[in-house]
C-alpha cells in the first residue's frame, strides 16, 4: 500500500498507510498509553485511555483504531489529551477496589503505572453508587475479583482467541461485570484453566490461586522431606520478574534461589521430559506395530487435555497415556527414589515450579498417585516462585549460579526444547528414529516443527515408515487440527498439542508483562530462543543419552512400556461434559 506522510507532535514521518495511529507513534519512539488493546487479540477502543488529537477532528480520536492518511497531524500529549486521560483513569477509580497494598499485581499494575504517570492524586474524586462482588475462587487454578475489573475485556479476548469463550460480559450499564453465561461459577463451565486470561489482565482482577504458603508450611515442616522441581521454560523466564532482559537464561541463579529457600532436594522436570520421549515414543512405535490408534496426539499439556475432555471426549482414544513430565517426575520421587532412599512416600512433598496454571488443576486429577500418594503435591506458577524469593529477601540477580542435585538434575537437550510449540514433537522425533531404525538421526534438529506459526505440518522418512506429524498451539488452534481428524481427513501418525500459544513459554503462569511488551515485542521467540540455546550447548541431545534415565530403567522400570513404567508413568483421561 505504500506510505503516507504525516506529522506527530510536530516530527514528519513517512508511515506505511492504514496502520493505526498507535503503531505510527512507535516510528517515533512514542509510547501512547491503553488499558483494553492488544494487538491482534483485543482491538476495541474500550477504554479510552489512547485518545489523541486530530487536526480537523471534532473531537479526540481511539489512536489504537484509527488509521493514519496522508497529511494526518496528530498530538499525543496536548493538555487537552492529558486532562481526558486523566479524567478517565478518575472515573475508572470511582468503581475500583482500590487495595493496592495488598494487591498480588501492586507494582506491576496497569492502572497503578497510569495513575502514577497521570498523577491521579484523587482516587475518590469520583464518587457513586458501586456494585460490590463476591470473588469467584470455585476453580482449581485461579480467583476472579470484578471489583477489581476495569471492563478492559482483554480476558474475553484471550478467552476468545483460545476458541474457549467461557467469559464474556453480563447485564449493562453501571451493572455490567464480566462473568460465565448466567453467573454461573468458574468450575461449572468448560474453562480448560489454561490462564491466557490472568497473564493478559492489566490488574489484579485476575492471579492465581497462590499455594506458596502451602510450600514455606512444607519446609519448615522437619517430618517433610520437600523436592522441587522446575519445568523447561522457568529458566527462560524467571528473570523477567526480576528486571532482566527478555531471553535471559537464569538457570543457575534460579537452582541457587531454591536451595536458599529450604529445598531439601533441587532436580530438573528436564529430566522427565526425557522420561516422557521414552515412554511416548515407544508408545508411538507400539501403535504403528501393532495397530494402534492413530494419529497419536501428546499429552504433556494440561490445558489442552482438559479441552480434549471437553470438547472432542470421542477422540480420547487418540491421546497418549503418558503423564506429563510435572507428573512422571513426581511418581518417579515417590516410588524409585523414595524406595532408594529409605524415604516413606508419605512424608514426601514433591513441588512443581511450572509455567501453566492448568498445572494446579492437575495434581488433582484421577489416577495421578502411583504411590497411593498424589504424585504433585502442589504446583506453582512462575509469578509465586519469584514472590517466594522476593519475600525471603534472596537477591536474585547477585546469586552465584549453581547446579542442579543428581542424579535428577540430569537432562538432555531435547528435554529442554519441551517448553517451546514443536518443542516435543521434535524431541519424540530424535528418539523414535532411533527406536524404529536402531540408528541415530542424521542429524538432531527437526527445524519445520520449529517456529512460532500456529499450525506447522512436517513429512519425515523414518526408515521405511513415512511419517507426517503436525504441531498446533493454543486451543483454538487445536481445534482446525482435531476436526481433520474426526472427520478422517488427515493422515497424521503424530500430533503434538500445546493448550497456550507458542507453547509453556507463553503459558499462563509465567511472568505479566505489560500490553505494550506483548503488542510490539515478539515475547514468545525471545523465550523460545534461550531453550534452543540451551539445546545447542548440551553435550547429549537425544533423550535416551540421559545416563539418568538409562539406570532408571536398568535397575528399577525394565524398559520403556514395561508393566511397571505403566503403572507409574501412565494415566488415563475422563470425557467431561461442555457448558
Amino acid at each position: 500500500m505504500g506510505n503516507v506522510n504525516i506529522k506527530i507532535n510536530g516530527m514528519s514521518l513517512s508511515v506505511p498507510a492504514g496502520i493505526s495511529i498507535l503503531e505510527a507513534a512507535r516510528y517515533a519512539g512514542i509510547e501512547i498509553p491503553t488499558l483494553c488493546f492488544l494487538k491482534g487479540i483485543n482491538e476495541i477502543g474500550a477504554c479510552r485511555i489512547c485518545m489523541v488529537e486530530v487536526v480537523g477532528a471534532r473531537s479526540l480520536v481511539s489512536a489504537c483504531v484509527f488509521p493514519v492518511n496522508e497529511g494526518m497531524e496528530i498530538f499525543t500529549n496536548s493538555e487537552r489529551v492529558r486532562h481526558s486521560r486523566k479524567t478517565t483513569l478518575e472515573l475508572i477509580l470511582s468503581t475500583h477496589d482500590k487495595s493496592c497494598l495488598s494487591c498480588v499485581r501492586s507494582g506491576n499494575c496497569e492502572l497503578q503505572k497510569l495513575c502514577k504517570e497521570f498523577g491521579v492524586d484523587n482516587p475518590n474524586y469520583y464518587q457513586g453508587e458501586v456494585v460490590k462482588y463476591n470473588f469467584d475462587d470455585s476453580a482449581a487454578h485461579m480467583i476472579r475479583d470484578n471489583n477489581k475489573c476495569i471492563l478492559c475485556r482483554r480476558c474475553i479476548a484471550a478467552c476468545d482467541q483460545q476458541g474457549i469463550g467461557v467469559i464474556g460480559a453480563n447485564a449493562r450499564g453501571f451493572d455490567t461485570h464480566v462473568s460465565s453465561a448466567f453467573d454461573k461459577d468458574l468450575a461449572d463451565v468448560s474453562c480448560i484453566s489454561c490462564g491466557q486470561c490472568i497473564v493478559n489482565c492489566p490488574t489484579g482482577a485476575i492471579v492465581e490461586k497462590d499455594d506458596t504458603d502451602k510450600v514455606l508450611a512444607a519446609i519448615n515442616d522437619p517430618e517433610k522431606f520437600v523436592i522441587v522441581n522446575t519445568a523447561p521454560s522457568i529458566r527462560a523466564t524467571l528473570g523477567e520478574a526480576f528486571g532482566m532482559h527478555i531471553g535471559t537464561n537464569v538457570e543457575g541463579k534460579m537452582v541457587a534461589a531454591l536451595r536458599r529457600l529450604g529445598f531439601d532436594k533441587v532436580f530438573d522436570t528436564d529430566f522427565a521430559a526425557d522420561l516422557t520421549i521414552m515412554e511416548e515414543a515407544n508408545e508411538l512405535v507400539e501403535r504403528v506395530k501393532n495397530g494402534g490408534v492413530l494419529p497419536m496426539i501428546t499429552s504433556c499439556s494440561p490445558g489442552w487435555i482438559k479441552y480434549c475432555e471437553h470438547y472432542y471426549p470421542e477422540l480420547i482414544p487418540h491421546l497418549s497415556t503418558c503423564k506429563s513430565p510435572q507428573q512422571m517426575f513426581g511418581a518417579t520421587m515417590k516410588t524409585y527414589y523414595a524406595e532408594k532412599m529409605g524415604i516413606d512416600p508419605k512424608n514426601m512433598v514433591v513441588v512443581g515450579i511450572m509455567p501453566c496454571t492448568a498445572k494446579k488443576f492437575e495434581t488433582k486429577r484421577p489416577n495421578q498417585a502411583a504411590s497411593g500418594y498424589p504424585d504433585v503435591d502442589i504446583a506453582l506458577t512462575t509469578r509465586e516462585l519469584a514472590r517466594m524469593i522476593e519475600s525471603a529477601g534472596i537477591y536474585f540477580n547477585h546469586l552465584p549460579d549453581e547446579e542442579f542435585d543428581n542424579p535428577f538434575g540430569e537432562s538432555t537437550g531435547a528435554a529442554t526444547i519441551f517448553g517451546a510449540t514443536g518443542g516435543v514433537m521434535e524431541a519424540a522425533l530424535r528418539t523414535a528414529v532411533k527406536m524404529i531404525t536402531g540408528e541415530e538421526a542424521p542429524s538432531p534438529d527437526f527445524e519445520e516443527v520449529r517456529g512460532m506459526d500456529n499450525i506447522k505440518e512436517a513429512d519425515y522418512k523414518v526408515g521405511d515408515l513415512d511419517v507426517k506429524v503436525a504441531v498446533a498451539s493454543g486451543t483454538k488452534n487445536a481445534k482446525v487440527i482435531m476436526d481433520k481428524i474426526k472427520s478422517g481427513k488427515s493422515n497424521y501418525l503424530f500430533v503434538e498439542i500445546m493448550g497456550c500459544p507458542g507453547g509453556c513459554i507463553n503459558g499462563g503462569g509465567q511472568p505479566i508483562q505489560h500490553a505494550v511488551v506483548h503488542n510490539f515485542i515478539d515475547l514468545k521467540a525471545r523465550r523460545a530462543q534461550v531453550l534452543y540455546d540451551a539445546d545447542k550447548k548440551n553435550a547429549k541431545r537425544m533423550s535416551h543419552e540421559n545416563s539418568a534415565i538409562k539406570e532408571l530403567y536398568d535397575s528399577y522400570l525394565e524398559k520403556p512400556g514395561s508393566h511397571k513404567a505403566h503403572e507409574i508413568l501412565h494415566t488415563s483421561y475422563t470425557p467431561r461434559k461442555k457448558y
